[in-house]
């Protein structure tokens, strides 16, 4: 079974999201067990459903973009708590190139043209781990759109994407897009959208590329648990 585990959020839409991602994951392996839960604010909870699938031994793929406390403490700690090993859970969605696919055609349907500089504008965290992975993810989508992406963070760290859009304004680069390295809408998706940027793309959700890498962090999960028990 996978198992994914989302942050959570009081925004209904931020669930409605997860869900939706969820159900392109099903679409895509229909023959495969797909549940989601959360580790905190929303329902049903990781706690809940580990202990309600322990028996078929999931595998759990966290729903995150980088690798923070949450990855390093929280699920390993409940993985122990319900009896798992360690090898069940699987990394963090990013930083990868498909999310770069996926940040790059958000961009494009913001009306982004391929010129535009670009901010990345990551939730922010004060876990170092969690920063270099967002500045990893920006080379990454500089690489695939082809110029210089500035990382920025909107809690925890600097630059936030307010001083990033300033700095390329001061710099004389006007029409600058920010791209919204989220997975779904929320408190951060609208503080993200309060900068002076002519353009921000929306929060990356249920899009196909996401829910491929959704699968290919199980499937490696998998491969990991699989060499530990031959071993």
């Amino acid at each position: 079974m996978l198992l994914a585990v989302a942050h959570g959020s009081r925004d209904e839409a931020a669930s409605t999201s997860i869900r939706a991602l969820m159900r392109t994951v099903r679409s895509l392996r229909p023959e495969r067990a797909v549940r989601c839960c959360f580790l905190d604010l929303a329902r049903p909870s990781l706690a809940r459903a580990l202990a309600q699938f322990a028996d078929q031994r999931p595998v759990l793929v966290p729903l995150f973009l980088g690798t923070g406390y949450h990855l390093r403490v929280d699920l390993p700690a409940a993985l122990a708590a319900a009896g798992l090993p360690r090898c069940h859970l699987a990394p963090a969605l990013g930083p990868h190139p498909l999310l770069g696919e996926a940040l790059a055609d958000r961009l494009a349907e913001a009306g982004a043209p391929s010129h535009a500089p670009v901010v990345l504008a990551g939730a922010g965290s004060a876990d170092p781990t969690a920063l270099a992975d967002t500045a990893r993810m920006a080379d990454l989508l500089a690489t695939r759109l082809g110029r210089p992406i500035t990382a920025a963070h909107l809690s925890a760290a600097a630059p936030t994407p307010h001083q990033a859009v300033a700095a390329l304004q001061a710099a004389g680069r006007p029409g600058i897009a920010v791209a919204s390295y989220l997975l779904s809408p929320g408190f951060f998706a609208r503080r993200a959208a309060t900068t002076a940027a002519r353009w921000t793309s929306a929060p990356l959700a249920a899009h196909p590329a996401v829910a491929h890498l959704v699968l290919r962090r199980y499937d490696e999960a998998r491969a990991a648990t699989a060499l530990r028990s031959a071993a």
